[in-house]
């Protein structure tokens, strides 16, 4: 199902409907333990290490569970604790006894390396009188990070009912946390939510914990989804035990059992006209990649077929280049294509803003859904209100730069402007940014929960135009395509980079582009 968001009143009334029916705190700690650790394996399949920072609540204990789960598959672990012990709750100590249980003796990570025993403790708290020196901690850090290619920090310090500002100890250890993923490229894991960040608005301590990925618990929050960069990718840990109640939510944060089943196994006899004619209108001089990845994408999302229509003057090159499976035509006018027997547009990608009036007459009088992007944007920015009048449907994909010319959303938060911009106009919205988001007049709001700072390139967006209207010409709709292309494409992404060898610098579309069918696939496979 799609994870509803919460604030922490209705997580914690949640909680207690959950525990006044029988279900067993310990129990529900221990999955979501087992859930972190799950999600984290994801990106990080091989042993290395992870280091623990734990506070002394619940949070911690869930932390704790998922680094035991972690040793028993091979990882070396490391606890850094912010509190004494005897401050802690009896419940995060028995999760740290279950740890020290599995190692022979107690070190010193700072004075003795890490060892080989598979865990390491470290009192944190008692550094607070007597802060590390600049070169201490740089030689503490390379105690307890080594030459590990794989150092991933959980943050356990602080759960959802914690607010800014942050004091120490606490504040010490989200600064080390910070540290080390700075000069030590240590992947951080925030459990729930990012120490230091409010769980309702979003509002952030100077000195929060700079998350690469949050594992929230149960539900989304609603500080996770605020306009900023501090909370990386977000997994949501499912407990059945906990329920969302029967109310429509108003937004949701989508995830991949939700999204599987709008991609149902094709019939043993379908047949390619079952899946959509896509009629790619993209490229001019110059920019004929656009083109080409927009009619891949198409392709890889399962469109029937691909039909790519370009300006006469590119004509030879395109044909030349592009994939064997589509076919491509000349165009003389813009004009022309209202008489093609297209199922679905895509339009926009490098096309160039010198036939505006023939684009415009296209997005407006075009009977066919179609995916809007790129400077089919820019030119429809001049004259907006069309939208009003278009013959069919129309999905939007704009970035941030795009949606600014296309909307003056002033100091709206990026989830209003999409709201209000669809209020205006009757269209679906794919609005494109490190949290993207999918809005239609009276659906919930739509998060996506995948994708990566590597996406930051060219040619990302028309590989995602294309597969969009792919989705479109297998029955979906704009609002559900757009959601499953920005997951898919994300997830693609993902796993460029963590299961073949990208970078966030060397990412590229056409690694997306080959990581597409991986992506659909998990999404098949998703429990629903």
């Amino acid at each position: 199902m799609d994870s509803p968001i919460f604030t922490s009143t209705q997580m914690r009334g949640t909680e207690q409907v959950a525990f006044a029916s029988g279900v067993d705190v310990e129990a529900l700690m221990n999955q979501a333990g087992a859930g972190v650790a799950q999600a984290i394996a994801k990106f990080f399949p091989h042993p290395g290490k992870c280091i623990v920072f734990s506070g002394k609540g619940h949070n911690a204990g869930d932390a704790l569970v998922a680094a035991e789960c972690f040793r028993r598959r091979g990882w070396k672990i490391e606890v850094r604790l912010a509190f004494k012990e005897s401050d802690c709750s009896e419940l995060m100590r028995k999760k740290l006894d279950a740890l020290r249980r599995a190692r022979s003796e107690i070190r010193d990570a700072i004075t003795s390396g890490s060892g080989d025993t598979g865990v390491t403790l470290v009192e944190l708290w008692a550094e607070v009188g007597d802060h590390l020196s600049a070169e201490q901690d740089a030689i503490a850090a390379e105690a307890y990070l080594g030459t590990a290619s794989r150092t991933i920090i959980l943050d356990g310090l602080l759960g959802l009912g914690a607010k800014p500002p942050l004091r120490d100890p606490v504040r010490m250890a989200c600064r080390h946390i910070n540290q080390l993923r700075e000069k030590k490229k240590a992947y951080v894991v925030a459990v729930d939510l990012p120490t230091g960040l409010d769980g309702d608005s979003g509002e952030t301590d100077p000195d929060c914990v700079v998350a690469d990925f949050t594992v929230t618990i149960g539900f989304a929050k609603h500080g996770l989804l605020a306009d900023n960069a501090l909370v990386g990718l977000i997994e949501v840990v499912s407990l059945p035990d906990l329920k969302p109640g029967k109310a429509t939510p108003n937004e949701l944060l989508a995830s991949a059992n939700s999204l599987g089943p709008l991609l149902p196994r094709r019939k043993f006899g379908a047949y390619k006209n079952q899946f959509g004619r896509i009629g790619v209108v993209a490229g001019s001089k110059g920019f004929i990649g656009a083109a080409l990845m927009t009619a891949q994408g198409a392709l890889r999302a399962g469109a029937g077929l691909v039909e790519v229509f370009v300006p006469e003057e590119i004509y030879p090159i395109v044909a030349a280049s592009a994939p064997q499976e589509s076919m491509v035509k000349p165009v003389q006018t813009y004009r022309d294509l209202l008489d093609e027997k297209i199922d679905i547009w895509a339009l926009g990608p490098g096309l160039g803003k010198s036939r505006g009036a023939e684009i415009l007459n296209l997005i407006e009088d075009a009977e066919q859904p179609m995916v809007v992007d790129a400077d089919g944007l820019n030119v429809l920015s001049e004259k907006i209100d069309i939208l009003k009048q278009c013959r069919g449907p129309r999905l939007l994909t704009p970035h941030p730069g795009e949606m600014k010319r296309l909307f003056d959303f002033a100091k709206m938060s990026r989830a209003h402007a999409a709201r209000n911009f669809c209020e205006q106009y009757p269209i679906a919205l794919l609005l494109k940014g490190s949290r993207t988001i999918v809005c239609e007049r009276s659906r919930p709001l739509s998060y996506n929960s995948t994708g990566n700072p590597g996406m930051a390139s060219g040619g990302m967006g028309d590989v995602l135009t294309g597969v969009c209207a792919g989705l479109v010409g297998q029955g979906l709709s704009l609002y559900d395509a757009a959601r499953v292309g920005a997951w898919v494409c994300g997830r693609a992404a993902e796993m460029s980079i963590f299961q073949s060898g990208q970078s966030e610098e060397s990412l590229l579309s056409r690694d997306v582009l080959n990581h597409l069918g991986n992506a659909f696939n998990e999404l098949h496979n998703s429990p629903v």
